[in-house]
């Protein structure tokens, strides 16, 4: 399975990238499969799998050919902007034809079941897929135990208004943090505190401090793959944070969404150390199929679940999305598009630092130390502008964020950086805005004033 899906993402990029161009005749199955060193059935499969995506035709007595489609490229790669701001997936990657063949099963699986209010928790069958699909990232849990939400941020807010058995208040959050939940909980009102995290990890003994003696009701993290940082906790990091918030009677609420872009070994969730006491395990699937879907799941420890429910009281989210979903996770076309989508996030992350050891040679810039996922920090001198370079690398179509969003409006030990996304810039573009981001920090650094 795993030789298979390896060979189809390769055909797919080779075909984006055009090593094979429309009208090119594929290798044939013999040559292909001794390219690949495996059988001809499975290259067989993989020809018929990339047929039925619109991506290549077979002739008969001929063989397969790629697919003419002279209106393919994307309004990004024709655009002079260089944009590392956006966060959410290139829509050149988004699995259109797929998701149409999965709605269109689960209309003729379900039929008018899908048309009915249906359950607050989620769709029955969707989350008992879910607790296998969720296995494979070691998040072990019962299907009773995972509520299917409008996207991560229902359940962020639910857990945030909810009262927690351990009868505290105050919401831990790492600075910096994800600024759309920092905004919603200034706005409410909620009880909420920092914690430096830079990319060399969190200090532990602090964490310790504030569990012990600060009234936290929950510790809100990015375990893996943070954003803005782009980094992951070690494994001794994710096994303490375990540790200490059952040793506390703390919660942790663990925001996986980017859990699809990675697969470092040994980069489990923390929720794999604790089990079910202490962490809510939050999965988002905006990242890897597409952000319209507004899908996500929660899952939440037994003490929880209850209170969790009465919040949740509707069924506010389409049955027919999780229907489709369930179709493409249980077909495998999830796990397909997920490797597609590694593949070429890892090569434009290689691509951003490969441009940064290249032009960096003053060290102007400190870069966070990552391999996949789509977001890297770049650290700026702290004389630099940091709102005038955003506004100097706009003005040459270079789109960046600035770090200051990403914190809390009163936290005061702020790190001075730009956050960096790969998941809209092209790759040939990517050189070229590395250039220029450190041609203008050097500007800046010039001349201060």
């Amino acid at each position: 399975m795993k030789k298979y899906l390896d060979i189809l993402s390769d055909m797919e990029q080779k075909i984006k990238e055009g090593q094979f161009v429309s009208g090119q005749k594929l290798p044939s199955l013999r040559n292909a499969a001794k390219h690949y060193d495996c059988s001809v059935s499975t290259i067989t499969r993989a020809y018929e799998e990339l047929e039925k995506r619109h991506a290549i035709y077979s002739i008969a007595q001929s063989g397969y050919y790629v697919v003419d489609k002279p209106g393919n490229q994307t309004r990004a790669t024709e655009s002079k902007t260089i944009d590392f701001a956006s966060s959410s997936p290139d829509p050149s990657v988004f699995p259109y034809l797929d998701f149409q063949h999965c709605l269109n099963k689960a209309l003729d699986t379900y039929k008018c079941d899908l048309f009915t209010c249906g359950d607050s928790k989620g769709l029955e069958t969707l989350r008992h897929t879910l607790v296998s699909h969720l296995a494979g990232d070691q998040v072990f849990a019962k299907a009773e135990r995972i509520i299917v939400t409008s996207g991560a941020n229902q359940a962020l807010e639910i857990l945030a208004k909810m009262s927690f058995p351990n009868g505290k208040s105050v919401i831990l959050v790492e600075q910096p943090s994800y600024d759309i939940y920092l905004r919603f909980l200034e706005a409410e009102g909620i009880p909420i505190c920092g914690i430096a995290r830079t990319t060399d990890g969190i200090d532990l003994w602090e964490l310790e401090e504030k569990f012990r003696h600060g009234g936290i009701k929950f510790f809100y993290t990015m375990s893996r793959h943070h954003s803005p940082l782009g980094t992951s906790y070690s494994s001794d990091e994710r096994k303490t944070i375990a540790r200490l918030a059952s040793k506390y009677d703390v919660y942790v609420v663990e925001d996986d969404y980017m859990a699809d872009l990675g697969e470092e070994p040994g980069i489990d969730p923390i929720y794999s150390y604790n089990g079910t006491s202490h962490v809510v395990y939050l999965k988002s699937f905006s990242k890897i199929i597409f952000p319209g879907l507004r899908l996500g799941a929660v899952v939440l420890p037994e003490k929880l679940l209850e209170t969790f429910c009465e919040y949740k009281r509707y069924a506010d989210t389409s049955q027919l999305s999780q229907a489709a979903l369930e179709v493409y996770i249980k077909n495998g076309m999830y796990e397909r598009h997920k490797r597609k989508i590694c593949s070429q996030y890892a090569a434009r992350i290689r691509a951003l630092n490969e441009a940064v050891r290249r032009h960096n040679d003053a060290g102007l810039l400190k870069t966070s130390d990552v391999l996949s996922g789509v977001y890297v920090q770049f650290k700026l001198p702290k004389t630099v502008n940091l709102e005038r370079l955003v506004e100097r690398l706009a003005a040459k179509d270079i789109l960046v964020v600035s770090g200051k969003r990403f914190y809390l409006s009163d936290y005061m030990e702020r790190e001075k950086f730009l956050r960096i996304s790969i998941s809209r810039a092209q790759p040939e573009q990517i050189e070229e805005g590395v250039r220029e981001i450190i041609e203008e920090v050097r500007q800046e650094v010039r001349s201060p004033s």
